[in-house]
């Protein structure tokens, strides 16, 4: 058991440096650019990269500190907060990316007969969205801080850090009605909602980009530079909605096993919960920055000889 808990410590060192090198990396790429020439994708991009880091980072201070002080007790307040701030990335996160698939998907309706650009592609409009995702992240992860601790089974829920392993403080024998009713509506507004958008969405991508590749383009009416240069652009934005759709697929993936283990497993009575939680939110966090970054050209060896 503990060489397993040595192997399951290391995968986490790995998949966390993997991550921290794919968000940063991508944070850079992006602000690279003048940030009066960034475009509200880009802007997307990088405030998903900068929740993912945050999310990365404090998980990790969280468990050096457990590592560090095994016999310590966390107070309240410092337990909450870290829990807090986790909970703040992670949502951050996810309403990122329901953001970046709902502007996909607006930029490929329409996109041969529109004239006038969509609404999200004014930057002023994609900071207002942006600054949404930020506050409506902030608001749902506030109630952590007057979260009741549990009753009868507080003594099982509580590990020797005095931090509980579900921050809903529930066990399956005993939860306040206060945890209960915020844990089913959290799970309703930030897990199930923005994976059904995210579902929604990429099956109109994925309906859009298949119309969009058996569209030809006349040959006689379109000029050689011309015909060159719009074929190109075609090219851009087919491969960035690819990366769209297959970051959109591991969040589907991720994030449906995510609500499957919260409603049939306890985090009280499952010794790997943490790992277990850790591995399934991590792995988008960590991946995700890989696949929009090579989707969209800022993964190239150019900008990597640049860095």
């Amino acid at each position: 058991m503990v060489g397993f808990s040595i192997n399951l410590l290391g995968l986490r060192v790995v998949i966390s440096c993997i991550g921290v090198v794919g968000n940063v990396f991508l944070i850079l790429a992006i602000i690279q650019t003048k940030f009066s020439r960034v475009k509200s994708f880009g802007l997307f991009l990088l405030g998903l990269a900068a929740a993912n880091l945050e999310e990365i980072l404090i998980v990790n201070i969280y468990d050096i500190i457990n590592l560090q002080t095994p016999s310590a007790t966390i107070d309240t307040w410092s337990c909450h907060t870290f829990k807090f701030l986790t909970v703040f990335g992670e949502i951050t996160s996810i309403l990122f990316t329901v953001l970046i698939s709902i502007f996909r998907q607006q930029k490929l309706r329409d996109a041969d007969r529109r004239v006038n650009p969509i609404y999200l592609d004014s930057i002023r409009s994609a900071w207002k969205v942006s600054g949404l995702c930020v506050m409506l992240a902030t608001l749902m992860s506030l109630p952590i801080f007057v979260m009741k601790p549990q009753g009868p089974a507080e003594n099982i829920t509580r590990n020797s850090t005095g931090c509980p392993a579900d921050f809903f403080q529930c066990s399956g024998n005993y939860c306040p009605i206060l945890n209960r009713v915020y844990k089913y509506f959290f799970m309703l507004v930030c897990y199930l909602l923005p994976l059904i958008i995210v579902t929604v969405t990429s099956c109109i991508i994925l309906s859009a980009l298949l119309n969009q590749r058996k569209t030809v383009i006349p040959v006689a009416s379109v000029s050689g530079s011309s015909q060159f240069g719009r074929k190109s652009k075609i090219q851009r934005l087919q491969r960035s909605t690819i990366a769209v759709l297959a970051a959109m697929g591991l969040f589907q993936v991720d994030w449906t096993l995510y609500l499957i283990f919260q409603l049939t497993v306890s985090p009280t009575d499952s010794p790997f919960w943490g790992e277990i939680e850790f591995f399934i939110s991590t792995s988008y966090t960590s991946i995700s920055p890989y696949v929009y970054g090579m989707g969209t050209n800022l993964f190239s060896l150019k900008n990597f000889i640049k860095k």
